[in-house]
């Protein structure tokens, strides 16, 4: 779930390039590298849109017993919602790494991680049950072609790297902390922005607004904080929200 801390130690399995380089404090974390407002205001949407349709179900049908009427809203509703927040919800495990010359960091999506053992164990299942009904009407041979092609599907997925690093939306970077300009704090959500200047390989133009936001667990937000107040005393450190992109 989005809301869940991952217990598996990334940090040591990271393939970081500076080594050499001692780290100060690293740190992983589950979040929503996002601007999240649009999606929160989509999930709420959708959560009044659901209610309604459940209730249209469980109401408009002619449903007899309350506990049919509940059964029945109350599982569209949860269906939709679950599906609605799988959009809204996405979320990425950050790893970092700061030194006193740079932060390394790595990111990815995991929500295609628990897609695979899904389409497995749903091509198992399913084609067991195909072969049962084979062994019954031979006919039934042609509905194997789904079971199949769903086992296929999966076990591309599992080795295509280049598909895993496409879908999980994979990145590797560097921040050179001790250039930011000015330091946001954004406590609400545990982010610190660095205001650093970025060079548009588009059009060469250098952005003097560009902030990298970087994502910290609630229990080193301090830490971090002021590390970077106590490493750049030139930088202002400007409290309050600023807008969230992972780029």
């Amino acid at each position: 779930m989005w809301f869940i801390q991952p217990k598996r130690d990334y940090v040591a399995e990271m393939p970081w390039k500076y080594t050499d380089e001692a780290a100060i404090m690293t740190w992983q974390i589950r979040t929503r590298d996002y601007y999240t407002l649009p999606a929160n205001i989509i999930l709420l949407i959708m959560t009044l849109v659901s209610m309604l349709i459940g209730l249209w179900f469980a109401f408009g049908w002619g449903l007899e017993g309350i506990i049919n009427k509940i059964f029945i809203s109350g599982g569209i509703f949860l269906f939709s919602i679950l599906i609605t927040m799988s959009m809204t919800h996405q979320t990425a495990i950050i790893v970092y790494r700061l030194t006193d010359n740079r932060i390394e960091a790595f990111s990815w999506k995991p929500q295609v991680d628990s897609v695979k053992p899904v389409m497995k164990w749903t091509a198992i299942g399913s084609g067991v049950v195909v072969m049962l009904l084979v062994f019954i009407n031979p006919g039934f041979i042609v509905a194997a072609i789904g079971p199949v092609g769903i086992g296929i599907v999966a076990a591309l997925m599992g080795n295509s790297k280049s598909y895993q690093s496409m879908a999980r939306n994979q990145m590797e970077y560097e921040i050179a902390w001790r250039e930011a300009k000015n330091i946001y704090a954004y406590s609400d959500r545990n982010i610190i922005g660095l205001n650093l200047y970025w060079n548009n390989p588009d059009t060469g133009e250098e952005m003097k607004n560009f902030v990298k936001a970087i994502f910290i667990p609630k229990s080193k937000y301090d830490d971090v904080l002021d590390y970077f107040k106590l490493n750049i005393p030139d930088a202002p450190v400007i409290e309050g929200k600023f807008d969230v992109y992972h780029v």
